[in-house]
């Protein structure tokens, strides 16, 4: 049987509906850990191990998860990533795409660049200047948010409303990423998460936050919407501007009624969103790996 390596640290509920998906069309998922690969690089081993594919390397990589560590743990996960690529293994989502997400100062750099509509936001190194940045926005009369360069679900985010708060200012390994806070349309709190597989808006969901956070994680409610043509391409454009295979969005209308992006991410959880969905979001994200990587199989 044909197999596929997921790489995460914590299969859970996603890595099971991947599982499933994968064995509807013949093949067998094994979850992998970056953290116990290695480049063996001699005259007649692979190349890269992976545990499990000691013997043949996997007909397909998922990567659901990259793990945290020093600098140079980082690296030398996303360089077996990249080495997979280049022995003609599919990555999806690759290590060049997982690379411009994860790190936020970069996905707001490119999102600008494609000149899609974002937050003001500020990247640096020098405390003082940050500090200066922050109370010039407040003055003005706007919030920020202060976020660590790599991170997900919301943590380490902090709003700065007042001048008070600025001591709450804290670095991210020496870097300061500033954000404009953008007061969302209506009553209350919410975002908007559109998914997008192979430049193709599948669904979205608007999530309504406790606070002013939106994360499922920390307890936004999920309900589905159509997804309005402006806001799909808005999504799609995203991605491309990223270059990934899919993505998981994060729009916010704003007081104006303007769509702005807040995220991309390239490892997107999506059990909200497939709570309130109809169609198997798994199935789609296999049925695109295998139909678009693995088409000499012709089993896609």
């Amino acid at each position: 049987m044909r197999r596929i390596a997921i790489i995460t640290d914590d299969p859970g509920w996603h890595g099971k509906q991947l599982c499933l998906a994968f064995a509807e069309r013949g093949y067998a998922a094994e979850y992998v850990s970056l953290t116990a690969c290695k480049l063996q690089l001699t005259v007649t081993d692979l190349p890269i191990v992976i545990p499990g594919f000691e013997r043949e390397l996997p007909s397909a990589v998922f990567v659901r998860g990259v793990p945290g560590g020093s600098l140079e743990e980082v690296v030398f996960y996303l360089d077996v990533l990249h080495g997979l690529k280049i022995l003609g293994i599919p990555v999806y989502n690759d290590a060049g795409a997982i690379e411009r997400s994860v790190d936020k100062g970069m996905t707001s750099f490119l999102l600008q660049h494609a000149g899609l509509p974002t937050a003001m936001t500020w990247v640096l190194r020098d405390r003082d200047e940050a500090l200066a940045i922050a109370e010039q926005q407040l003055r003005a009369g706007y919030y920020l948010i202060s976020k660590p360069l790599f991170g997900s679900q919301g943590e380490g985010i902090r709003r700065i409303e007042k001048s008070t708060d600025l001591l709450w200012l804290t670095s991210s390994h020496g870097i300061y990423y500033l954000q404009r806070f953008v007061e969302c349309a209506g009553d209350g709190y919410s975002d908007v998460r559109v998914f997008v597989i192979h430049g193709r808006a599948v669904a979205a969901m608007r999530r309504r936050g406790i606070s002013w956070l939106n994360n499922v994680a920390r307890g936004a409610s999920c309900e589905c919407i159509e997804l309005e043509p402006a806001l799909a391409e808005l999504a799609i454009a995203a991605v491309a501007a990223l270059n990934m295979d899919y993505a998981g969005v994060d729009v916010i209308q704003d007081a104006d009624g303007c769509y702005r992006i807040i995220e991309v991410n390239s490892v997107p959880a999506w059990k909200g969103l497939q709570s309130v969905c109809d169609i198997n979001i798994a199935e789609c994200l296999v049925a695109d790996l295998l139909g678009r990587y693995c088409v000499a199989e012709k089993v896609c």
